[in-house]
């Protein structure tokens, strides 16, 4: 009687199991975990633990906190100033789980991810310029100010569609006033368009009340114009004190400037610029520039030089957010 309740005993626990592969898709690939990873189990050892204490739920939390990628805070440097955040990342478990439920006996665990926003963003940071993005977040920006130049920005911007590149091209509100439909296809092709102020000034030897103007003028040129609410502001000839960057927070705008500089506008060799941004991009660089015929020559191979290094080209927005980059598209 004894070894009959026995072997029924096996008999209901391996319908038990057989029960539960049926429902939970990935049962064969959390058991082949286990078999592979430290460690050896027997067969029996490792029904055991999928059906029972260790469940497939529970080995799903293990691999959440094994893998979790914490995020990390905005910071203000001592020398690059305000530096945004970068998101985390983790599984999550309950939709993890579920997945796991409605898959197939060969399906493996179907991990589902979701990113974690740092406690301290940018915006908590207080009015700092920018000069770049977080060293963790493998993309860089392109600064397109636009002042003079139109002969070269439609080449340009050729060779930014061919490219499949967004860019961050600031107007300087005298120039948009007199041109506004090339503006409008900077727009029309994808770019971010934002606020370079209105007259070229240099914005530290202004008082308050000019600076405002300058910087307002072009804010509202650009909403009438092109329906753009801009949230940057890129101080001209990058000439800013504290009082600017004041300014332009109580505008709702932050001050940005950049990493690395072309200096396009002492018509440097395309070759010569290639070959500083090949040497100086980093993750998180904002990459100034003109259109000019120096950086028109230089596009495509900074772009190449760019992509060699494994960094995203993106906006000024998506670099300077805290959001994570996977490749071409944001995790």
């Amino acid at each position: 009687m004894r070894n009959q309740s026995k072997k029924l005993a096996v008999v209901l626990a391996g319908v038990a199991a057989v029960m539960l592969i049926g429902q939970v898709g990935s049962v064969r690939t959390y058991i082949t975990e286990i078999r592979d990873g430290p460690g050896t189990q027997n067969a029996f050892d490792m029904f055991k633990e999928a059906t029972g204490e260790e469940s497939l739920l529970s080995a799903i939390k293990d691999k959440a906190a094994e893998t979790r990628i914490a995020p990390v805070n905005a910071r203000v440097d001592r020398v690059w100033k305000a530096i945004p955040g970068y998101n985390g990342l983790e599984i999550d478990v309950e939709a993890t789980y579920r997945k796991a439920l409605s898959g197939t006996w060969n399906t493996k665990i179907p991990y589902v991810y979701r990113q974690i926003e740092p406690d301290i963003q940018l915006k908590d940071l207080g009015a700092h310029p920018v000069y770049r993005g977080n060293a963790n977040k493998p993309m860089v920006s392109f600064m397109i100010n636009v002042a003079w130049g139109n002969e070269f920005l439609v080449p340009m911007l050729d060779t930014l569609d061919a490219e499949k590149v967004k860019a961050t091209f600031f107007l300087d509100g005298s120039w948009l006033s007199k041109n506004a439909e090339l503006a409008k296809e900077i727009q029309k092709r994808g770019h971010e368009i934002s606020n370079h102020a209105y007259s070229h000034p240099n914005m530290s030897r202004l008082s308050a009340e000019r600076a405002k103007l300058e910087i307002s003028k072009t804010q509202d040129l650009l909403h009438q114009t092109l329906g753009v609410e801009n949230r940057w502001f890129a101080p001209p000839s990058g000439d800013f004190n504290q009082k600017t960057v004041d300014i332009a927070a109580s505008m709702g705008l932050q001050t940005v400037l950049w990493t690395v500089d072309t200096v396009d506008w002492r018509k440097p060799s395309p070759d010569s610029i290639i070959a500083k941004i090949a040497k100086k991009t980093e993750a998180g660089s904002l990459i100034l520039m003109h259109p000019t015929a120096s950086s028109a020559g230089a596009m495509k191979g900074m772009i190449d030089s760019i992509r060699a290094k494994g960094l995203v080209l993106g906006t000024v927005s998506e670099t300077l957010s805290s959001e994570r980059v996977k490749g071409n598209a944001v995790e």
